[in-house]
Parts: C-alpha cells; sequence; structure tokens
C-alpha cells in the first residue's frame, strides 16, 4: 500500500469522520480511522458501531490496499504539518510511515479488514433533497429531543417519510417540535423511522446550508446519507414513537399574536428571578396583551407587560421558560402566534402564516 496526497484535502476528510471517533472506546480498533485507496481515490472511514462516517478525496495511488491508523494521532500530525504539505504514504510491513520534506512518521497499524463496516443486506429505499432542506428539518427540532430517557424511543429523532413530505418530530415529553418539508418519494405508503440523538448531533454537524443535492437511503436497521466526498451511515433506534398528534391540541381558547424577539427577551429577563427549580413564568392573556409574572422562594418577582392582539377569554397558565425561548429560537419569523387551549392544556407556537413549524409545549403548574 503506497500513496501520495495533498495536506488540506486529507486534513478536510479526517474533521469530518473524528467526531465518532471515541476516546474511550471498548475496542482497540474503534480508536483507528480505517484507510482504503484505490483508483486514485483515497477514503477514510471512522465508526462508534452506532455512527459510521467516510470522507473521499483524491490521492496519487501506486499501490491499492487498506489499513487502519489511529485516529486522533494521525489527525494531529496532518494538523500540525505546514502548509502547503504533499505527504508520501507506504506501509512497511505492520508500521504505515508517513514522509514530507525534513520530516518522518511511522505509526502502529491495525489490519483494515478487522474494521467493523456496516453490513448491508436488503434494498434500500431512497429519497433525493437539498442539504439544506435536511439541515433546515434537523435544527429546527433536534432540541427537544429526550436526553438519557428511560423511554429509549424519545432519545432521538422521528423521522416520518410520506408520498410528498418528510417530517422530523422530536420531543421529550414536556414539549414538542415539528418540521416537515415538501419532499418526492417513491413510497407508496408512510414510513417512519427513528434516528438515535448522537446520529442526529453528528449528522447536523456535517450538513450545511447549501442547495446540492443529497440522498437518503432506508434501510431496515439503518439511515445512510450520502452527498460528494462524504456518506454518513447510523443505526435506528428500535421502538415505536409514541402517537405525537394525539399532544397537539385540538381546541383553541384563544390566540396571541406577539412580536417574536420582544417577546424573547421579556421571557428572559423574567426567568431571572423565576424558581431555578421549575425556571416556571405565568403567562396571563386577555384583550390587553400578554403579562408575563415570575417569582422565587425568596419572594423575588418579576412582571413583563407586551402589547399584542389576543383573541379569546382571559386566561392564566404556567410554563417552563426554558422551553418556551428553545422554540422562540428555533421560529424564524418576526411574529409569533400562540394558540392556547385552556389553564390546563399545552399551547402552540409558530411562526405567522407559517404552520410548517410548529412547537408544542405543556403547561407547568406552578
Amino acid at each position: 500500500m503506497e500513496f501520495e496526497t495533498e495536506r488540506e484535502p486529507l486534513l478536510k476528510a479526517l474533521q469530518t469522520v473524528i467526531g465518532v471517533v471515541e476516546r474511550r472506546h471498548t475496542l482497540p480498533i474503534l480508536g483507528n480511522v480505517l484507510i482504503d485507496v484505490h483508483h486514485q481515490q483515497l477514503s477514510v472511514t471512522a465508526t462508534d458501531l452506532e455512527v459510521e462516517i467516510k470522507a473521499t478525496t483524491q490521492a496519487s495511488v501506486k499501490e491499492s490496499g487498506q489499513i487502519t491508523l489511529p485516529a486522533r494521532k494521525f489527525m494531529d500530525i496532518i494538523r500540525n504539518l505546514p502548509e502547503p504539505s504533499r505527504i508520501h504514504a507506504r506501509l512497511d510491513q505492520a508500521r504505515m510511515v508517513l514522509k514530507i520534506p525534513h520530516s518522518r512518521f511511522t505509526l502502529t497499524t491495525l489490519p483494515g479488514t478487522e474494521f467493523p463496516l456496516v453490513e448491508e443486506n436488503d434494498e434500500p429505499q431512497r429519497l433525493e433533497l437539498a442539504q439544506s432542506l435536511l439541515r433546515w428539518l434537523i435544527d429546527r427540532t433536534s432540541f427537544a429531543m429526550g436526553l438519557q430517557d428511560v423511554r429509549y424511543y424519545l432519545n432521538g429523532l422521528l423521522l416520518e417519510l410520506e408520498p410528498h413530505r418528510l417530517r422530523a418530530v422530536a420531543t421529550d415529553g414536556h414539549r414538542l417540535a415539528l418540521a416537515e418539508v415538501p419532499a418526492e418519494t417513491s413510497l407508496a405508503e408512510p414510513k417512519n423511522v427513528i434516528v438515535p440523538r448522537k446520529g442526529v448531533q453528528e449528522l447536523l454537524r456535517l450538513l450545511h446550508d447549501a442547495q446540492d443535492p443529497l440522498e437518503l437511503q432506508l434501510r431496515e436497521n439503518h439511515l445512510r446519507v450520502t452527498w460528494p466526498n462524504a456518506c454518513f451511515t447510523t443505526k435506528l433506534i428500535d421502538g415505536d414513537y409514541p402517537n405525537y398528534r394525539r399532544v397537539i391540541p385540538k381546541q383553541e381558547h384563544g390566540r396571541l399574536e406577539v412580536e417574536r424577539e420582544a417577546l424573547r427577551l421579556a421571557l428572559v429577563r423574567a426567568s431571572i428571578l423565576a424558581d431555578e427549580r421549575l425556571n416556571g413564568v405565568r403567562f396571563i392573556l386577555s384583550s390587553e396583551g400578554l403579562r408575563i409574572c415570575s417569582n422565587n422562594p425568596e419572594q423575588e418577582e418579576a412582571q413583563e407587560d407586551l402589547a399584542g392582539v389576543y383573541v379569546g377569554d382571559p386566561v392564566e397558565i404556567g410554563f417552563s421558560a426554558r422551553y418556551l425561548l428553545d422554540a422562540l429560537t428555533a421560529i424564524e419569523e418576526s411574529t409569533v402566534e400562540i394558540v392556547v387551549s385552556g389553564s390546563n392544556s399545552s399551547a402552540i407556537l409558530y411562526g405567522r402564516g407559517n404552520d410548517s413549524c410548529r412547537y408544542v409545549v405543556m403547561p407547568l403548574f406552578l
């Protein structure tokens, strides 16, 4: 095995995959990356047995082959080389020798045949969409995923595929985020998959706000996303996601329109004096607009009055300020609509005129 390549594209490939390499691992080979060179192409693959990422770049290949190298040592060497540098790599028995002018490094290796790649035994269902749309879906919903919840299926993101639509849903049992985009699929009937938290976070790190297309491949146990020079694969959570539609309120008790940024800043200020344990605030809705109140065990209080258009019967309802702030951060429109169903029911938030993103926040009894 022998090849030459430039420092910059090799470093970019290593930076793409390094996020899934665990610093503490049960198998030594999981601390390595798989280097595969053939047909004037070099690929770098990393895995933690749940998520697999492969990045490719061009190389001048003198002898094809594959081997694994210590991931972080290899990247640290490449990152600290002068720019530009052309790297010559040659496998010498069980050692990889890296050479550039005035420098030489020898790294231990493990056989490439021992590297645990994802097995593909079934034909995938495919979907193409712009990279920016998938990033937008994940960015608008992933914050509501569960964190180490015993209901393991909540520790992930639900992707719901329909013949003409792709929907992302996340909930931790206290709030829910939903976003959807038009997408043409080859599916005859809806299909749901649950992507685990780490897979969601790594995919979000890799995606850019670009219009170039990518391909989603759905397999029985895996989701694969491919785009030029990169391939991301994650295992799926095996379980039934709860019927999230049941928690979306159907009745409307009242509706408030208010400036999003003004509401966000008022919540930030009111939460300063909220009980640290609950971070709760009270919404008092009336024809005069919105009043936000908070207090804490030290008998400190805050009150914020906001101008807004409220239609409906007066109501008072408690919420977690943090959950409201998360939803407001995800909403892009300058005006937000809040639909309430009563003092003991959830509220729905979305940007005015755009219900492709909806956020449900459960009430907090203060």
